[in-house]
């Protein structure tokens, strides 16, 4: 792992092999021709912006956002709010990137008119372009397709049950739970999904799954048979401070490279070399100092 940290500021640049602007549409088109989709999630403007630039085609304003910002011991308490909070900040840092934000929990478990109803907020406040709910919940996920909402389902090991599944353990590893997760998929696309993210299943089961449908699977933790790939941007750098699951891959070590600048920092403020007398500003001229007899 490296990584090099320095200043300045250039225009925005992005690969060319991208379009203008990525749509739902331009991601099941890639499916089709077995070209594979990056996606990461993203919660301020400076990382909605770095990640854009990258060319990352999907950022998803994730509820990881509980842990891996605000400090939460689970997913689970994060608020609509907060969720808004974030998710209007990354809108503001992209220009290509689709933009899909996650519905906490409790936004969409109190029946139909109140998802609807923080759906739609999520839309019109937040920037969403789509939003992404756990389980299997068809007949909610054609509701808001109907309601102009493009939905990401998201099957396999949700974290938003933790508690039902008993902490956060690999799924469908049995012969009749993958098929029933298979089942799921077939009914979420039916009812309109535009995408299933296949999270802590056995790759060889989102191989079966990804081959049935004919929308896009985002994995986490299921192999690379999956038509894209999304990871938790602190993970990917090592900015997260819980252990690392087994399909972490870790690309740079941001939090060494960001604890030596702060304790290089610290150091010079102590010695007194900081700010130095290039970094300090200049009055064009100066009356001396009266001194008192």
């Amino acid at each position: 792992m490296s990584a090099t940290c320095h200043g300045g500021s250039e225009p925005r640049q992005f690969p060319t092999a991208l379009p203008a602007k990525i749509t739902i549409p331009y991601l099941q088109a890639k499916k089709h021709k077995g070209e594979r989709i990056s996606a990461l999630t993203a919660y301020d403007y400076a990382t909605a912006r770095l990640a854009d630039e990258a060319g990352i085609e999907l950022l998803l304003v994730g509820d990881s956002l509980a842990q891996v910002v605000l400090g939460y011991d689970s997913t689970l308490p994060v608020s609509v709010e907060e969720m808004l909070h974030h998710s209007r900040a990354v809108r503001r840092g992209l220009e290509r990137a689709l933009l899909v934000v996650d519905m906490p929990f409790g936004s969409y478990h109190a029946g139909v008119d109140a998802a609807l109803e923080n759906a739609i907020r999520f839309v019109k406040e937040g920037g969403a372009e789509a939003v992404k709910i756990e389980g299997a919940r068809s007949s909610l996920v054609e509701r808001m397709t109907q309601s102009e909402i493009p939905v990401v389902a998201h099957l396999g090991l949700t974290p938003q049950s933790v508690n039902r599944m008993g902490g956060y353990r690999v799924q469908a590893r049995t012969i009749e739970t993958g098929q029933q997760l298979l089942d799921d998929a077939l009914a979420l696309e039916g009812a309109g999904a535009a995408m299933v993210v296949l999270e802590g299943i056995p790759r060889e089961l989102a191989e079966r799954v990804t081959a049935a449908l004919a929308i896009p699977t985002i994995g986490i933790g299921a192999g690379p048979a999956c038509d894209g790939q999304i990871l938790v941007f602190h993970d990917l750098v090592n900015l997260s401070f819980a252990p690392a699951a087994k399909f972490v891959r870790r690309y740079c070590d941001a939090a060494t490279m960001m604890r030596d600048a702060m304790v290089s920092y610290r150091t010079d403020v102590e010695r007194g070399d900081f700010p130095n007398d290039a970094e300090s500003y200049h009055a064009a001229a100066m009356h001396p100092v009266a001194r008192k007899a």
